[in-house]
């Protein structure tokens, strides 16, 4: 992990600090950000969110599929964690805080978006990031490789209607058109598009591919600072009048990061998975695919609604707690069995984004 990436938490601080600024200094600029609007979706966000997106389905490689009836276990428990567990504590936390504990902080209505935005972070597994945590707890690359890509495949099918399930649960409304057109836009376009990219890199020698994916790395950050810039300018006034609000979001996130990654890791142990395959398998069901959620809950609820805020705090409370979980793994490598390894062959992972 690069300097730069190990402090992504300080530059998205920083981003947010920036975008409070630049909404305050100039507000008619990011005025006419948020007017670039077109069916639900703002196309300066769009444009962002693709940065940081398609990079990462560049890196997927589906002929890793081919090693799940290999070691079977850890992919059952990673499907079990994002699709079974995480989507549901996830909103059972939101309704819990907004609605019970924090119910005389937050008026209904903004309760309401932020219990929305929690949920969209909770029914998108991770597929960037994790490579990351990966690496740094010295997983398997080709098996993290084949749970991200089956993740992919399946939250094609699933992330829509869970997500409307969920919210409706919730009492919030949620027009299906713009949730299917927002998976169309951030899922299955981009996971397309670096599909047919990634042939063509890799007709050009293995080599390309990995030049290419190290020279995208800088745009796929600077994408996600400029979002999380966006945002804040544009919730500056209410963020500014509110600044606890950042709190009371970051406090249920807090709770469920540490909380999944307890019971997907104990799980792992009793399971008797390797560490190379508990630890990564672990850490994506704690992690967020945050450009996602963020992407959905600006064009479902609107660039200043409190479900974009949520789903940009989970950014910001993302990258330190997974550190923080890296290094718990690390420590209690000794809990679990030493068995071999899938090959590494065919891991083609350069970098986290």
């Amino acid at each position: 992990m690069g300097r730069f990436e190990r402090y992504l938490s300080v530059w998205v601080a920083l981003a947010m600090a920036g975008g409070l600024l630049v909404g305050q200094a100039l507000p008619g600029l990011v005025e006419w950000t948020a007017s670039a609007t077109v069916a639900h979706v703002n196309l300066v966000v769009a444009v962002f969110i693709w940065a940081m997106i398609y990079p990462v389905m560049v890196q997927v490689d589906f002929t890793t599929i081919r090693h799940v009836g290999q070691r079977p276990r850890g992919l059952v428990l990673t499907l079990i964690i994002n699709w079974l567990v995480k989507p549901f504590t996830m909103a059972a936390l939101g309704w819990l805080f907004f609605r019970v504990v924090f119910a005389e902080l937050v008026d209904p209505a903004t309760a309401h978006e932020y219990i929305a935005g929690m949920i969209l972070l909770g029914v998108a597994p991770c597929t960037a990031m994790v490579f990351v945590w990966s690496r740094l707890t010295e997983g398997n690359a080709a098996y993290t490789l084949v749970q991200v890509s089956i993740n992919d495949v399946i939250m094609i099918v699933a992330f829509a209607p869970l997500a409307a399930f969920l919210l409706g649960l919730s009492d919030i409304t949620v027009p299906w058109e713009t949730l299917l057109l927002s998976v169309v836009l951030y899922v299955i376009l981009p996971l397309v598009a670096g599909v047919l990219t990634r042939r063509h890199l890799l007709r050009q020698g293995r080599a390309r591919l990995d030049q290419w994916l190290a020279h995208s790395k800088p745009g796929t950050i600077i994408g996600l600072l400029c979002t999380v810039a966006l945002l804040f300018g544009l919730q500056a006034d209410r963020i500014l009048a509110q600044p606890q609000a950042i709190a009371l979001i970051a406090i249920p996130l807090l709770i469920q990061s540490y909380g999944i990654f307890v019971i997907a890791y104990l799980a792992a142990r009793r399971l008797r998975l390797p560490h190379n395959i508990a630890a990564p398998a672990s850490l994506i069901g704690t992690s967020n695919f945050f450009e996602l959620a963020v992407a959905v809950a600006i064009s479902l609820f609107g660039l200043t609604s409190g479900a974009a805020l949520a789903t940009v705090v989970g950014v910001l409370v993302e990258v330190p707690v997974m550190l923080s979980l890296v290094a718990i793994a690390n420590r209690t490598r000794h809990w679990f069995v030493a068995e071999p390894s899938l090959p590494h062959a065919q891991a083609g992972v350069s970098g986290p984004q």
